[in-house]
């Protein structure tokens, strides 16, 4: 019987993946006590890495916030993998975004609220958290954004 927030998801369309194998030597979640520590996700969608590049060199504000959204699903699916049920969120802690962007690009958070924003529309107030959005020279096979999370546990 799905929970709660697995018929919001399906309310909303959004299908979870399979969680995202690690790419290199780690774990993508951890639970450690009542926290859910999941390693940064990158915006892979049903086709492949969905956005390369960076902000302020031709990636848009608005490709980005989609592509963060992406990341934001696959932190969901990395949650299921590990606590098999949505439903067993207390809240979403934090957020740390890393957007690949030129020196002069200063709109991180704009990027960041794609995630932010798909977060609190499926788990309401359990989706409001602490955010950092961070700009970075280069992240992993190119993509735009990283996002990584701490989940409370209930």
């Amino acid at each position: 019987m799905a929970g709660a927030i697995d018929k919001r998801l399906q309310e909303l369309g959004v299908t979870l993946p399979d969680a995202p194998a690690p790419a290199a030597n780690y774990i993508p979640a951890v639970l450690s006590g009542s926290m859910l520590y999941v390693s940064g996700q990158l915006p892979f969608g049903p086709g492949g890495l969905a956005l390369t590049g960076t902000l302020g060199a031709g990636v848009s504000i608005e490709d980005a916030n989609k592509a963060a959204k992406l990341c934001a699903i696959n932190i969901l699916s990395q949650a299921k993998s590990v606590l098999g049920d949505l439903d067993r969120i207390a809240r979403i802690v934090k957020l740390t975004g890393f957007v690949a962007s030129t020196a002069d690009f200063g709109d991180q958070p704009k990027v960041m609220n794609g995630a932010s924003d798909f977060l609190v529309e499926v788990l309401g107030d359990k989706g409001r958290h602490a955010r950092s959005a961070v700009g970075v020279a280069a992240l992993p096979l190119n993509a735009a954004v990283e996002v990584e999370a701490i989940i409370e546990v209930a």
